[in-house]
């Protein structure tokens, strides 16, 4: 085999070792096989200077520019067996990959002074074939200066040729909109004086794995970063007289780069309208806005269409369907359900889509989409078919409905169930083990359930729509959910006439009344409570009856008739004793106990208190036994027992808190801070309230925080506190006039 000479430093093709140029003329040999292939070198070497125009108003980006410059900085700038500095630059249609690559090398000319290479893969463009890596090299070859005529015939031997005449020098390489790394590989200079900027759509898996290339992920731009580009590209007077309006258009664009650039093209070509009307009309027309009839490049969602290109028919369906999915975003259980694909499959599908920068994940396993995004997906979901895409919907309506309603049975195991159908075919509810878990999965799907519920609503699920609602309420009462309980209910309501059962009716008539109390709207709270009473009634249910006694001895309650409330509470006592049920008849107890104990009937209180908590433990129902001991507490500090007061709080505290029910924890510690200031422990009454306020506040029960604020504010103006069991005078005698959350 036939090798090249080699050159001394002073001999006519050495390589310039300060310039990384190569000077004179040499015959460049390559081998390739058995081949020895000769083509000259130009006398001086040619430097390309192939890269596209700076995009014009580049905003933003500092983040990523800078992690541009460690990724070249932090890289030998020679020597044996350092590798080329690879980056690819992924990310979404649109978001700014181009101009990210550009702008950076614009302003890094002067470290590339032996040239720049760019190529438009056309990975994902109008243009349906992507770029060949043969065309590629031979036009990198030509900018080099290598005649035609002189190239070699093969796409092997080129891009030796090709690696060989950039072996030594600082050039930048621009692979913009790669499709796969099989494009990229022919390209890659094997000289570590040379950079190369990968941009795509996709994950080249095997650029990474095998070459080493970093991967820059490209999300959407940053809330300042969006309104500067709204600035450069309208001009600063016009964005300043009109802020609103560009914060609106900001939020309607999702900061998505392409978005914003297409709106403010609309509003720079039309000075004189007002940019509130073009926000007025996104907001309108949303996707359709952002689109274009004849140039491809200026239309959103022609530039997501192209995503799809590479995708097989079932990953294509999928992202349709994820777009309609009720629910911000979704993980893995939902979307197999969804799809009515296999787990394991499914699991493949999201990652192809996460590869083509049409999913994001997020941590615990979560997948979402940008919004605009998601409405693309959403209209290529209107073009499936009526049955297959109602299918979809029921099967991930179920999914949540069958998952949330186990996860409510381990909430509440006492609570009177009800009946669900089995979950339709290809429905897979996700397997909650325990009490935690049910919580947990609740917390995390809170929204989808409630989507789900619209969902059911749109499909006229009408059971699907009250049973969401049935399932979700333990967890709102628990969780302060309480303005989305009211929706939960209201939409339960709506459809209750639909339903067969009357007992339903009742039942979503009750429950919307205690939504209703929960935010102190007593008077549509007593509306929906009487018609409860009103339907059990008229259809012989006594045990809806004791329920709509017990609901409203709390509404009375709430309004401070306790006389009224103790009336309905005994109604309700002697219907759940007769029905033989202990649990509720505990229930009723302790309603009978804080009525008693508010209108200073103390004994009669402690009485109902204590047999409500034996039936509690009798029957395992940790809840209850938590309000009886809770209701103790507070008879004990209205009678001068401070000591056992505390005591029975901080174990009703520790119940709730076990059972995650951070409504009735933030209850009983605003009551506990009051025995805490009777016997003198000033400090521990006020990590108490401080822990209430931060409760109320977080549930949004304003009333509730102001009172424990100013009871904040009182306890610093009294002084430093006093030491254990030091009670000052007047404070024994104090009571808290809140009672047990509505």
């Amino acid at each position: 085999m036939v090798t090249p000479k080699p050159t001394g430093p002073d001999e006519p093709g050495a390589r310039n070792t300060a310039s990384g140029t190569v000077a004179g003329v040499v015959q460049a040999g390559v081998v390739h096989g058995d081949v020895h292939l000769h083509a000259p070198r130009p006398a001086a070497p040619v430097v390309p200077r192939q890269l596209p125009t700076a995009p014009a108003a580049f905003a933003g980006r500092e983040a990523e520019l800078a992690a541009l410059d460690r990724a070249l900085t932090t890289a030998p700038d020679d020597g044996d067996g350092a590798a080329v500095v690879i980056t690819a630059i992924g990310g979404a249609g649109g978001i700014g990959k181009t101009w990210l690559a550009l702008a950076w090398a614009h302003r890094n000319l002067h470290r590339f002074p032996d040239g720049q290479l760019f190529v438009d893969l056309r990975g994902f463009s109008p243009a349906e074939r992507p770029t060949a890596p043969g065309d590629a090299v031979r036009g990198f070859l030509t900018a080099l200066g290598v005649a035609p005529d002189r190239l070699p015939p093969n796409l092997a031997a080129q891009a030796a040729l090709y690696r060989s005449l950039v072996a030594g020098r600082r050039v930048l390489v621009v692979l913009d909109n790669a499709a796969t790394s099989e494009q990229v590989v022919p390209l890659l200079p094997g000289s570590p004086t040379c950079t190369v900027l990968v941009t795509g759509r996709t994950r080249p898996a095997s650029l990474i794995d095998r070459h080493g290339a970093r991967h820059l992920p490209l999300d959407v731009l940053a809330h300042a970063e969006a309104h500067a580009l709204l600035t450069r590209r309208l001009g600063g007077p016009r964005v300043a007289a009109e802020p609103d309006a560009v914060d609106t258009l900001v939020g309607l664009c999702g900061r998505h780069p392409l978005a914003l650039a297409i709106t403010a093209r609309h509003a720079a070509t039309r000075p004189h309208v007002p940019l509130a009307e073009f926000a007025d009309e996104l907001r309108e027309l949303g996707l359709a806005m952002l689109d274009h009839d004849t140039d491809p490049a200026a239309s959103l969602p022609a530039v997501l269409s192209w995503s799809l290109r590479r995708l097989a028919d079932g990953q294509r369906r999928v992202f349709a369907l994820l777009g309609i999915a009720p629910g911000p975003d979704t993980d893995l259980p939902a979307a197999t359900s969804l799809g009515g694909l296999p787990r394991t499959e499914t699991r493949r599908v999201l990652h192809a889509l996460e590869d083509a920068s049409l999913l994001d994940r997020h941590p615990h396993g979560r997948y979402s989409m940008h919004d605009l995004v998601r409405a693309y997906a959403a209209g290529l979901a209107d073009d499936l078919a009526g049955p297959a895409r109602r299918a979809a919907l029921d099967r991930v309506v179920d999914h949540h409905l069958h998952t949330g309603f186990a996860a409510a049975r381990l909430l509440k195991p006492h609570r009177t169930s009800i009946r669900l159908d089995p979950p339709v075919a290809g429905a897979r509810p996700h397997p909650l083990p325990d009490h935690a878990a049910a919580l947990d999965w609740l917390d995390a799907h809170h929204a989808h359930l409630l989507a789900a519920q619209r969902t059911a609503a749109a499909l006229e699920r009408h059971a699907a729509v009250w049973q969401i609602a049935w399932t979700l309420h333990t967890f709102h009462q628990r969780r302060g959910h309480r303005h989305a309980d009211l929706a939960a209910w209201r939409a339960a309501a709506d459809v209750a006439d639909h339903l067969p059962d009357p007992a339903t009716r009742a039942l979503a008539h009750r429950l919307l009344g205690r939504a209703h109390a929960a935010l102190g709207q007593h008077e549509q709270a007593v509306l929906h409570l009487h018609e409860a009473l009103a339907q059990a009634e008229r259809h012989g249910n006594p045990a809806q009856r004791a329920h709509a006694h017990n609901a409203l001895a709390r509404v009375w309650e709430r309004r401070g008739d306790d006389r009224r409330a103790l009336e309905h509470a005994r109604h309700a006592l002697d219907l759940f004793r007769a029905l033989d049920q202990p649990v509720w008849e505990a229930e009723a107890c302790t309603a009978v106990g804080w009525c008693a104990a508010r209108l200073g009937d103390h004994d009669t209180a402690r009485d109902h208190h204590r047999a409500a908590l034996a039936l509690h433990r009798r029957h395992h129902d940790p809840e209850g036994e938590a309000d009886a001991l809770d209701g103790l507490g507070f008879t004990d500090h209205r009678t001068g027992r401070h000591d056992r007061a505390v005591d029975h709080h901080e174990r009703a505290l520790a119940l709730y808190r076990s059972l995650g029910h951070t409504t009735a924890a933030a209850g009983v510690l605003d009551r506990l801070g009051h025995p805490h200031v009777a016997l003198g422990h000033r400090e521990r009454a006020r990590e108490a309230w401080r822990e209430a306020l931060d409760l109320y506040r977080r549930q949004g029960r304003d009333g509730e925080a102001e009172d424990v604020r100013r009871r904040l504010d009182d306890l610093d103006r009294t002084g430093p506190a006093r030491g254990d069991g030091d009670a000052g005078e007047g404070e024994a005698g104090e009571a808290p006039q809140n009672g047990r959350p509505a």
